[in-house]
């Protein structure tokens, strides 16, 4: 899935402008770049974590017992 197809998405299920999604998913992405440049982890319920992984990448690790949907 790609940024405007979550971005409708999240303005469907929120009641917001698709051009508001956008800027808010823009500020989630910011804030997890920003929490690991700092060493933190940034866990997404329903989704998954965001971690540094051992090639100093970052990794994710999708939530388990979660469908997609």
């Amino acid at each position: 899935m790609k940024k405007p197809e979550i971005a409708k998405r999240i303005a469907m299920r929120s009641g917001v402008s698709e051009a508001e999604a956008a800027d808010q998913l823009d500020r989630m992405v910011q804030q997890i770049l920003l929490n690991l440049r700092k060493g933190k982890e940034t866990t997404l319920p329903g989704l998954g974590r965001f971690t540094h992984g051992p090639d100093g990448k970052v990794a994710f690790e999708p939530e388990r017992g979660k469908r997609r949907g």
